[in-house]
């Protein structure tokens, strides 16, 4: 089952990955934006992303747990 456990933990990296990416994305939405809706919307869509990212964080952290039960 090592392949389960190596498979999610890219899997729960890449999920890490896209949350680190929703933080320079809301830290430059924040420098950048004009008005305050505009800045509504840049962070609704990084929201969305990071509601994503700790998805796939999660499952990937599942298919580690059930490597390790597994193997």
């Amino acid at each position: 089952m090592d392949w389960l456990i190596w498979t999610g933990a890219a899997i729960s990296l890449g999920g890490v990955g896209l949350l680190i990416w929703c933080v320079f994305f809301a830290m430059r939405a924040r420098r950048e934006a004009t008005d305050e809706t505009d800045l509504r919307a840049r962070l609704q869509r990084a929201v969305i992303v990071n509601f994503a990212a700790l998805a796939i964080s999660t499952l990937g952290l599942m298919m580690v747990v059930a490597g390790i039960f597994l193997g």
